[in-house]
């Protein structure tokens, strides 16, 4: 199933605004966490499980154990701080 993946911040920096991800059914955030992070260098360092990054799925915040439907939007920002 199709999901769309959108970065923010210094994410989108680093990755782009979006992308489009085949994942399984049943996928969970950090399950779609771990697929992006196999097939690009670049991803381990910007995504890796040990960086705090807060993540939003359709538009709601997410745990690591949200499963992920068809054709949902998932979007990965960090923490925001205030100044």
């Amino acid at each position: 199933m199709n999901v769309q993946v959108r970065y923010f911040a210094s994410l989108r920096e680093a990755l782009g605004a979006a992308e489009s991800v085949e994942v399984a059914t049943g996928t969970t955030r950090a399950g779609l966490r771990a697929l992006l992070l196999a097939p690009t260098p670049r991803l381990p360092e910007v995504l890796s499980g040990g960086r705090l990054l807060r993540c939003a799925l359709n538009q709601r915040l997410c745990n690591d154990d949200a499963v992920i439907a068809a054709g949902a939007e998932v979007a990965f920002f960090p923490p925001v701080t205030g100044g």
